[in-house]
């Protein structure tokens, strides 16, 4: 459990939501969206109903998001995943919330979808329980540890922009450690921290690099051409078409 395809060294194309850009994401027609542009992976989040873990399992990024829809079932989405037309699509299910791990591990597995998972989280607590309670399957370090994207605030701005350069020096370092020890099999990293120190740490643990949340073809070129594991974005059709 939890080896992966090499994809013929193509870098994996990751539709975040589905394709968020096409559809309402974390939907069936995000997801159809993304599979009819030749995605890889699809990347969903999960989220429970209830803070404390409890309740329905939901396809939402936040409570916001959950209130303004009726949000998709984990185990329909799964259910959906499962058939013929997404056999060669691999899934990055991200938790946004600590406490309902096993239960999404439970799921995976009834719907034989464990060996096609790439489970994801930004919780160290998460981070701990995936990794013991089912250590076959891949697991990623989301980072960096936000909500929202402090850039974008007027106060929080620059101090945003000391810490980024502050973690590009020094991610590498950490990731590496992380990987080598098999606590994670993946980084799951912002663009704005990538770099190629970062990318050649993470290739020389023996582990995986996906990029998020790329929303610009120069970027994404730029990104294939450093050799990164996979890219997410919100919209597959800026990826250059593939040669046959």
């Amino acid at each position: 459990m939890g080896e992966r395809d090499d994809n013929d060294g193509r870098v994996r194309r990751v539709g975040h939501k589905g394709a968020a850009h096409l559809a309402p994401g974390n939907t069936i027609e995000a997801f159809a969206a993304a599979l009819a542009h030749e995605v890889d992976m699809i990347e969903f989040d999960v989220l429970p109903e209830r803070l404390d873990g409890s309740g329905e399992l939901l396809l939402a990024h936040d409570y916001t998001d959950a209130s303004h829809r009726t949000p998709l079932r984990l185990d329909a989405a799964l259910r959906h995943f499962a058939g013929s037309d997404f056999a060669a699509i691999e899934l990055n299910v991200d938790l946004k919330l600590p406490g309902y791990e096993e239960r999404v591990l439970d799921l995976l597995l009834e719907h034989g979808l464990a060996d096609r998972a790439l489970i994801s989280t930004m919780e160290p607590a998460s981070l701990k329980r995936v990794r013991a309670l089912a250590p076959g399957v891949r697991l990623g370090r989301s980072f960096p540890r936000v909500r929202s994207d402090p850039r974008n605030h007027p106060f929080k701005r620059w101090p945003a922009y000391a810490l980024i350069a502050w973690w590009r020096r020094h991610l590498p370092t950490v990731i590496a450690r992380q990987l080598a020890a098999g606590e994670v099999d993946a980084l799951m990293c912002h663009w704005a921290f990538v770099n190629e120190r970062l990318q050649r740490a993470v290739t020389a643990a023996g582990g995986e690099l996906y990029v998020w949340t790329v929303d610009d073809a120069k970027r994404i070129a730029a990104l294939e051409r450093l050799g990164v594991t996979g890219i997410i974005t919100n919209d597959p059709r800026l990826f250059a078409p593939r040669m046959p």
